[in-house]
């Protein structure tokens, strides 16, 4: 069982009833989610309730796991994850920030924890993050944590009434070579 991911500056952790409060925050704060993502239905306590009741309602067709990211003192600042998309078996991470708490690392270093974690656990060849092309906050956290630009997804997320372009980003595993940060599990 997952239990911690550690880094220097952040831990990741999965999920827990506790963290309903901190996920309806998040979920229904359009500054959360930033100009970059796509407005998100907005979510209940009671809906988050019955998603850790049943955790496979969320991952009917995608191997998905989301951590909090949380500072040493136990803060919560931001969500990171996992999806495994079929058929292809193509690895995608995502993240979000709390506003204040951007801009700091700790994106860079919750990616890197997250990439250590699948390389170190899956056996994939790959993993790979999309990034609008205009946010350069993004493109600069996945190119710190190793990721390399492969190219332009076109009109790749619906945004707010516009297609916006996205660029495609990944890492893979002979690039990674071995965790830059003590991973621990539980």
């Amino acid at each position: 069982m997952l239990g911690l991911l550690e880094g220097r500056n952040v831990n990741l952790r999965v999920l827990e009833r506790d963290d309903a409060d901190f996920l309806v925050e998040c979920r229904n704060d359009v500054d959360f989610w930033g100009e970059y993502v796509p407005l998100v239905e907005q979510t209940s306590k009671s809906e988050w309730m019955k998603y850790f009741d049943n955790p496979s309602n969320l991952a009917i067709l995608t191997e998905m796991k989301t951590f909090i990211v949380q500072k040493k003192d136990g803060t919560r600042i931001g969500l990171i994850g996992h999806r495994l998309n079929q058929p292809y078996k193509w690895m995608e991470i995502y993240y979000f920030f709390v506003p204040g708490e951007r801009g700091k690392g700790y994106g860079t270093e919750a990616a890197e924890l997250v990439v250590d974690y699948l390389f170190l656990s899956k056996d994939l060849v790959r993993v790979h993050a999309i990034a609008d092309v205009r946010n350069k906050a993004s493109q600069r956290v996945l190119e710190k944590a190793g990721f390399q630009r492969e190219g332009t997804i076109r009109k790749c997320v619906l945004n707010r009434g516009e297609w916006r372009d996205c660029y495609l980003y990944s890492i893979l595993r002979e690039e990674w070579k071995e965790p830059k940060i003590l991973t621990r599990t539980a």
